[in-house]
């Protein structure tokens, strides 16, 4: 196949897509109760995106209630099933950073999932939304000492703390209030993930957890990690649970996962050795991909699993250690294709740009520009992230066109899909649905340019309700001060 570049796209004029291909569903990037009905719509759980616009407008976040469901109790059933024999099963954290609201917190709790939050905000919904202290986590490089003192009240089941200076902040304030708090240690175990340098967080360079290899000024002689491993156990006032690792996100091998693994196991051994101590828990942390186009490859849960079983199970016979309560963070891979974001189509254009390689060789890239765009997805923007779109409120027998999917911000850079093929015929007034967009994108949503955030809809059983309402312009006004 001889591929060409057209401004930084692949394209292969004797290979395109077939007539209608374009607007297929591949399953793999959506909600599994996403399909396209009789006309042609596309539907979730028997409900049209007709429907829906017609009902809460558009830009809109559409969520499958009982796929986010069914992927967190896959989560959990095969990690217990897979380490039922090493540490009688394991804690399964949602990662709420990725989206959070009550609805979803109580959904998380009743498939006996437990809950991670990286700010007082987020706890403030894990409250509301009722759920046990005791099955949540608090994540955070730099937590104010409202929080900590929020996560001491809540009586939470784990702080985890990312430096020595936040060690003995938590330290101080337990103390204070002569109480102990429940720490973990997050470790920078100096595994490279393949995935985008933003989102790979366990390289030395960058301001999260404590290093297995730099020594720390105050404690010569001794790696961070040493050092709070060390203070962790002399001090009253914290109940040292173990470590934890975040590799990264969006990652598809699983060499890294591994080899973080041992490296957690091969520490924990150590510090229980120096100190005679037992640590009852390891986190080995989350960040499993999903697929956002149709060339990404997920592994399923169960084969995940499998594979960080075996590598805890073998690193723990030859240490001759009994193994900790093993927990994750899964956040995307449960939420992220859960979820579709609903658009109207608006202005098209068609320019023409030079092929890459082929001087004065030129061919057509239309724009196509909807009603959202980086207030509600800065992924792009941010990561370079890819995804993918269709026309979902009718089918088309059309040829597929080169497209770019733009948004309506005042910003060149605000694109939604950076390529992807649509049928010729898409014009004004049609939707597109983007899927994949569960994940980190209501989280990261802005106002950018006073446009106001888009609502989330959950739909079950042929049903459709507002789980987060969108914002309006007096929303906006409201926090304006002025005269």
């Amino acid at each position: 196949m001889n591929h060409v570049h057209v401004a930084g796209a692949e394209l292969a004029p004797e290979w395109l897509p077939a007539a209608g291909d374009v607007n297929e569903v591949v399953p793999a990037m959506w909600a599994h109760d996403v399909e396209r009905g009789h006309s042609g719509e596309l539907t979730i759980s028997g409900v049209s995106v007709s429907e829906l616009k017609a009902q809460f407008g558009t830009p809109l976040f559409v969520m499958s209630e009982d796929d986010f469901r069914l992927r967190a109790r896959t989560f959990k059933d095969a990690f217990d099933a897979a380490f039922a024999d090493i540490c009688g099963g394991v804690d399964v954290y949602y990662a709420g950073k990725a989206f959070l609201s009550t609805e979803v917190a109580r959904w998380v709790d009743s498939e006996g999932l437990r809950l991670d939050t990286c700010s007082g905000g987020e706890l403030a919904v894990a409250k509301r939304a009722g759920l046990k202290g005791e099955n949540l986590g608090l994540h955070g490089n730099n937590k104010s000492a409202a929080e900590i003192n929020q996560a001491i009240d809540m009586g939470l089941g784990r702080i985890v703390v990312d430096s020595l200076h936040e060690l003995r902040r938590v330290g101080d304030l337990a103390a204070a209030r002569g109480e102990q708090a429940n720490v973990m240690l997050r470790l920078t175990p100096g595994v490279h993930a393949h995935t985008h340098e933003s989102i790979a967080t366990a390289h030395e360079d960058q301001k999260f957890g404590l290093s297995f290899i730099a020594e720390d000024p105050e404690a010569p002689g001794m790696s961070a990690a040493e050092a709070a491993a060390k203070l962790a156990v002399e001090t009253a006032s914290i109940n040292f649970l173990g470590f934890h690792a975040h590799i990264g996100s969006q990652i598809f091998e699983a060499e890294g996962f591994e080899i973080a693994a041992r490296k957690l196991l091969a520490f924990t051994h150590k510090i229980q050795e120096s100190y005679g101590i037992t640590l009852p828990e390891l986190d080995l942390g989350g960040g499993y991909g999903i697929a956002y186009t149709s060339v990404d490859a997920p592994r399923p849960a169960a084969e995940v699993a499998a594979a960080m079983a075996a590598v805890v199970r073998e690193t723990c016979a030859e240490l001759g250690m009994s193994a900790p309560r093993i927990s994750i963070e899964p956040g995307r891979a449960i939420v992220g294709s859960t979820t579709f974001t609903l658009y109207e189509t608006g202005t098209l254009k068609t320019v023409q740009v030079e092929v890459d390689g082929q001087e004065g060789v030129t061919a057509p890239r239309r724009y196509v520009s909807v009603d959202g765009g980086m207030s509600d997805n800065a992924r792009p923007v941010l990561y370079e992230a890819d995804y993918s779109a269709i026309v979902a409120n009718r089918s088309s027998a059309e040829a597929p066109a080169l497209s770019r999917v733009v948004g309506k911000h005042c910003e060149s850079g605000d694109i939604v899909v950076r390529d992807v093929y649509l049928p010729n015929d898409v014009a004004a007034g049609d939707l597109l649905a983007v899927p994949g967009t569960g994940a980190y994108c209501w989280a990261l949503a802005s106002n950018y340019n006073y446009v106001p955030r888009p609502p989330v809809v959950a739909v079950s059983n042929g049903t459709a309700r507002l789980i987060v309402r969108g914002e309006t312009e007096d929303d906006l006004l409201a926090r304006d001060l002025g005269a």
